[in-house]
């Protein structure tokens, strides 16, 4: 073994690229955790893929709510030249007699 070694051109990261799936280190809640092991026990499969399948299933029904923060930025988008009290050309007012 020698006595000292050159890491100056080592690189970080996965010695061999993940297809599909990638290796992460997360915190969840020991509750949580302790629920998708039990689920995961009972139906006889694993709990990471139960917890992969859940997050799958949630981004799939997840949509943006319409805030009204969100409503007005889509009409700024959709109606720029609207401003209230203001006339296009097309907006003559009629004169009655």
């Amino acid at each position: 073994m020698k006595a000292e070694y050159d890491f100056s051109k080592g690189k970080r990261g996965v010695i061999v690229p993940q297809k599909g799936k990638t290796r992460i280190t997360i915190y969840i809640d020991n509750a949580v955790l302790d629920e998708f092991r039990a689920r995961a026990e009972r139906a006889g499969t694993g709990y990471q893929t139960m917890m992969n399948e859940a997050l799958k299933a949630f981004l799939g029904k997840s949509e943006q709510p319409v805030t009204e923060a969100l409503l007005r930025q889509v009409i700024r988008e959709e109606l720029p030249d609207y401003q209230p009290n203001r006339r296009t050309t097309g907006d003559k007012k009629r004169k009655t007699g």
